[in-house]
């Protein structure tokens, strides 16, 4: 019994969600390359489908010629009048129906492996163009199985891949759990149609608190940063731009139901959410909340801030195993240096102690250069005279200092030497006192000397 072509087209191009003229176009492929197999791939066929016969039909193109010299490709005047068209004239070109039903076994095989290689590619293609504008979204499937720790969900048409650093860390899935994950990637390639998932990216959260949050999807809230350990805590800056809307307020909801919705969907996944502001240190404060910060120190060169808690509060900015200070890092974009207030205070003394030992500074000077940043003596030497800037020091005053830091820094280095040096060859552990370095303490004296006086004659004026 013939088998009607135009019910296995449609039901192929319902059940794939195929175009049925992607489909029609393959089984003609399959069929003209199953006739160049079996009738030889130097004659010129073609294959077209009769939809009212419902069948797939071979011709072969053949040109009308006086004298044929390719009987391959070609006929004389007398025979195509006589045998196919009584019309024909020189130089027309004639269609000759083939028997199909001389075509082999072997041939018609390798037609149907042609054939569903043709429909997968298209059905490939086909999912490709659905899912590749789709990059970002949540998706939804159910969990099928798990290849090396990767998880394979099946989103209905198609699977798609959950690589394993793609997973919040501790989650536990089985098969046939539904998840919801992140489209991280959509590529067609060679080796097939690959969509990777994701539940750790910052994108994943920003999109759960979109479908929870109103005011995020008509535009007014947004989030401006964020930030994410994944199963264990997350920190997000958001704005909103009506002064009428209070941006937490929205992202936490009534009782707290909105955030309490993203938190059980990320396995709970602790949320900060703090209000964003373009004054970066304020920033960086809230965003080392619950701690309190006492100051803060920004160093722009460096792009860093150096953040002085109370002491009780120290353990709490920095939070367990630091996860708190670098999670306020991410989302500020700053290198932060947490510090407690009796530790700063103690640098603080030992740097100014470092300053004032160098002869002729005094007190004043010591603590304009503290300001500045000169944390001690050595970090003083190593100035470069000629872009020295100290508001409340002159640029000669300031040569001066330098000059002073950079002998005093070498004598210690030189007693330190020599001190150790003594100490390796004294028998019995005995010491020895060093040598006198009076060339040295000379130089520092006149330095110092030049300091004072330069100090005295600005008093002066």
């Amino acid at each position: 019994m013939a088998v009607d072509l135009n019910r296995v087209i449609e039901q192929v191009s319902k059940e794939k969600g195929i175009d049925k003229s992607i489909v029609i176009s393959a089984v003609e492929e399959m069929m003209h390359s199953a006739a160049r197999r079996t009738f030889g791939a130097d004659r010129n066929i073609e294959s077209r489908f009769n939809t009212e016969l419902g069948e797939i039909e071979l011709f072969e193109v053949k040109t009308v010629v006086e004298q044929v010299t390719n009987p391959a490709a070609e006929v004389d005047l007398e025979l195509a009048h006589e045998k196919y068209d009584p019309d024909a004239q020189l130089g027309d070109e004639i269609l000759i129906k083939l028997d199909t039903a001389t075509m082999g076994r072997i041939a018609a095989q390798a037609a149907k492996q042609n054939l569903i290689q043709h429909i997968r590619d298209a059905e490939r293609r086909q999912i490709y163009g659905e899912f590749k504008d789709r990059k970002g979204e949540i998706i939804s499937g159910i969990v099928q199985r798990f290849e090396r720790k990767n998880m394979i969900v099946n989103l209905g048409r198609t699977e798609a891949i959950l690589p394993e650093k793609e997973q919040i860390p501790h989650e536990r899935y089985r098969q046939g759990d539904r998840i919801r994950a992140l489209i991280l990637d959509v590529d067609l390639s060679e080796k097939g149609l690959s969509i990777v998932l994701s539940r750790t990216a910052n994108l994943f959260l920003i999109k759960l608190f979109e479908q929870e949050v109103p005011e995020m999807y008509e535009g007014i809230v947004e989030i401006r940063q964020c930030a994410r350990e994944p199963g264990g805590r997350a920190k997000v800056a958001v704005y909103s731009k009506d002064a009428d809307v209070d941006p937490v307020g929205a992202c936490v909801g009534m009782k707290g139901t909105r955030v309490q919705a993203v938190v059980q969907e990320l396995r709970g996944e602790k949320i900060d959410i703090v209000p964003w502001t373009d004054d970066q240190a304020e920033l960086v404060c809230r965003a080392l909340a619950p701690a309190k910060v006492s100051k803060v120190i920004i160093d722009e060169d460096e792009h860093a801030m150096e953040v002085i808690v109370p002491d009780d509060q120290l353990s709490l900015a920095i939070g367990k195993r630091g996860q708190n200070v670098r999670l306020a890092h991410r989302l500020a974009g700053w290198k932060l240096d947490v510090r407690s207030e009796a530790e700063a205070e103690e640098e603080a003394r030992a740097a100014r102690a470092s300053l004032n030992a160098i002869p002729g500074i005094g007190d004043i000077n010591a603590e304009l250069l503290y300001q500045w940043g000169f944390r001690s003596a050595e970090q003083l030497a190593e100035a470069n005279e000629d872009n020295f800037e100290v508001e409340g020091i002159t640029p000669e005053r300031a040569r001066q200092v330098i000059h002073a830091a950079r002998e005093w820094v070498a004598r210690r280095r030189m007693e330190e030497e020599r001190a150790a040096m003594a100490a390796s060859a004294a028998p019995d552990g005995a010491t020895e006192t060093p040598a006198d370095g009076t060339a040295s303490e000379t130089a520092i004296e006149d330095g110092a000397a030049a300091v004072e006086q330069s100090a005295d004659v600005e008093a002066k004026s």
